[in-house]
């Protein structure tokens, strides 16, 4: 079976990939994140999970993995907060609307590369500054893009959410999985 390579930090997409049976090792890479001039969230999403997975020198035969999630509405890209104030600025601007959450994937195996995007369209009910407050005091926010997890208590926002679950969470499970698959990473107890 071919070894898998995560060039990311995140918990989450460690999380989800193990829970699907996917065995890796966490290899997070340090890109540049920089958003070029006129690039669109969804290709913006793309280049960083390109950036991420070339930044990584796997050993023979591995496969890398590299993923960048975006909340956006619009052209505006909604970051990790940098503070709690501006962890409630964002959840403020995000209450009682609809943002997308996109998620770049890219699978590298040797030179070859295969690059693809997962949009999940998140609508929030309306959120008293008293919750907002409260969820930001958690410390749940502080590392996530948009700054909520819909993992975790974040999940009470969401009204209504149309495509993958798991995208928001942080990697769409079911094409990263198929992805892998044509490379050769198959989760425990799948054959070829």
């Amino acid at each position: 079976m071919t070894a898998l390579w995560l060039a990311s930090g995140s918990p989450r997409r460690r999380d989800l990939l193990r829970w699907a049976g996917v065995e890796l090792t966490v290899h997070p890479t340090h890109a540049d994140e920089t958003r070029r001039p006129g690039v669109d969230p969804v290709a913006h999403a793309c280049e960083l999970a390109e950036r991420k997975a070339r930044a990584a020198s796997p050993a023979p035969n591995h496969v890398v993995l590299g993923a960048d999630t975006v909340v956006h509405r619009g052209d505006a890209i909604y970051e990790k907060p940098a503070n709690p104030a501006d962890a409630v600025a964002m959840l403020t601007t995000l209450s009682g609307g609809v943002h997308a959450v996109t998620t770049g994937v890219c699978v590298r195996a040797g030179d070859e590369a295969h690059t693809f995007s997962c949009t999940t369209v998140v609508r929030f009910r309306a959120l008293t500054s008293e919750e907002i407050l409260a969820y930001v005091a958690t410390g749940e926010a502080d590392d996530k893009a948009g700054a909520y997890g819909i993992q975790g208590r974040a999940g009470s926002f969401v009204a209504a959410l149309e495509g993958d679950y798991t995208n928001v969470v942080g990697l769409p499970l079911e094409s990263t999985l198929e992805a892998l698959a044509r490379v050769g990473v198959l989760p425990k107890g799948r054959g070829a």
